[in-house]
């Protein structure tokens, strides 16, 4: 199988934002397996590490035409170009030190970010790569604008691009994407918009680190001030972003794409059905791993992954940070706008659900109780809740520390007493009871 890669030695670049007109200064340093692609934000005095993952992409961003991270107040925009880059050279594990909020655009191509990789030189890992290989068909449509993903042994992609515009009008394009495709066909391919567009971005105070050189103009004669470096650049560009946006799953996918007029935002709607996908697959073989001869007093998210069925978007706690086995635990959710619960449960004004709330004790609590060796290879069902009490209201920007306590602990039942705090402050109460079940109750 591939092995996991990440870069020999630290690469520096800098340049301007395409959207902020920031200058910014990236370093590309080597990451530990597994590890993923993370951007640390240097210019911040906390330093937030911000992963490149599904549950960190923020949807609704005031820069368009980008695809953006971000944790609590803290982003990364213009991610999707380095993305692409790092996902055609197949480096899994990297962390990129930034000090600004929008990664340099370069000539607005990968090419840049592709010739720094190389410079430093890829690192084979001991690890193996983990492959998203699709098993059936996923489809996203948003009015004009469609993709349809299908099984197939190698990434290919197929893009049919139209605009109505004298210059732009359709334009197809299909290839087998590997390493050496990826850096000679699609990484230079650089962004594009229209004349009208352009202007309409400035008049926001949009677009302000782009020009003629960064960006191909389209006017109705052409391209103002620039030529294009192949004939269907406008779609293999496309193509770039696609492939950069499909990497914030955190793993390369085998599978064939068919795309049409799509951009960044059916790119991240794909993304969330491929995740879910992936995820029912995964489920149906889950089979919880609590390591019992290990002395646990903190699990983090890879952990608990093991040890819980849920996942994105209902797993509810990031991490365990106090574990006693058979008396308390005490784990972390941080709550963030990204939260998909907050686009429809009072957008103008965002509030965690209460029995989400609820819910999140109750998977700390099952950890808890699964850190049992009784109930090794088991599944926790959350059977009821009892004198549950809602203290105050939990938003964007909250920490819940969700404390539970085991009560009682038997080979079919478990109860136990949470209560959930925002700095200091109980928000929810519950005593909730658990019962257990074999693991193939999940296939």
């Amino acid at each position: 199988m591939d092995k996991q890669k990440t870069i020999k030695k630290e690469s520096v670049l800098k340049g301007v934002g395409l959207h902020t007109g920031s200058r910014v200064n990236i370093c590309l340093k080597p990451a530990v397996e597994n590890e993923g692609i993370s951007f640390v934000r240097t210019d911040l005095a906390h330093r937030p590490r911000i992963k490149a993952c599904l549950e960190n992409i923020r949807s609704e961003e005031p820069l368009p035409r980008c695809t953006t991270l971000g944790q609590g107040e803290e982003a990364i925009h213009t991610v999707e170009h380095l993305m692409a880059a790092l996902a055609g050279l197949g480096i899994d594990n990297l962390t990129v030190e930034i000090d600004g909020n929008e990664l340099p655009g370069m000539d607005g191509s990968s090419l840049d970010f592709l010739k720094a990789i190389k410079k430093s030189g890829i690192k084979e890992q001991d690890t193996s790569r983990e492959y998203f290989v699709v098993r059936e068909p996923i489809v996203v449509v948003r009015q004009e604008s469609s993709i349809a993903v299908v099984p197939d042994d190698d990434f290919r992609i197929a893009y049919t691009l139209h605009y109505d515009h004298p210059f732009l009008q359709t334009q197809y394009f299909s290839a087998k994407i590997t390493p050496d495709f990826f850096a000679e066909q699609i990484a230079p391919c650089r962004t594009f918009c229209l004349e009208s567009e352009a202007k309409d971005l400035r008049s926001k105070n949009l677009g302000m680190g782009a020009n003629h050189q960064n960006t191909l103009v389209v006017g109705k004669r052409g391209v103002i001030d620039n030529q294009t470096r192949f004939k269907d650049e406008f779609t293999r560009h496309k193509v770039l972003d696609f492939i950069g946006d499909l990497y914030l799953l955190g793993k390369p996918i085998r599978g064939q794409v068919f795309a049409t007029r799509s951009g960044h935002r059916l790119n991240i709607e794909l993304l969330k059905k491929i995740a879910a996908q992936d995820d029912r697959h995964k489920t149906r073989n889950f089979v919880p791993q609590f390591d019992y001869g290990a002395d646990h007093r903190q699990l983090d998210i890879q952990q608990i992954l093991k040890v819980l069925p849920h996942r994105y978007p209902f797993l509810l706690v990031d991490r365990i940070v106090h574990l006693e086995p058979g008396k308390r635990a005490v784990g972390i959710k941080n709550v963030t706008i990204n939260d998909n619960f907050f686009s429809g449960h009072f957008p103008t004004r965002p509030v965690m659900p209460g029995v989400l709330m609820v819910e999140a004790l109750a998977q700390t609590g099952g950890v808890l109780v699964l850190a049992n060796p009784e109930h090794e290879g088991k599944v926790a069902l959350f059977n009821a809740a009892h004198h549950v009490k809602f203290r105050r209201l939990v938003v964007p920007g909250d920490q819940l520390h969700l404390e539970v306590e085991l009560l009682r602990d038997r080979p079919g039942s478990a109860f136990l007493k949470g209560v959930a705090k925002v700095d200091g402050e109980v928000v929810v109460e519950a005593e909730i009871l658990f019962s257990f079940t074999n693991a193939d109750f999940l296939g």
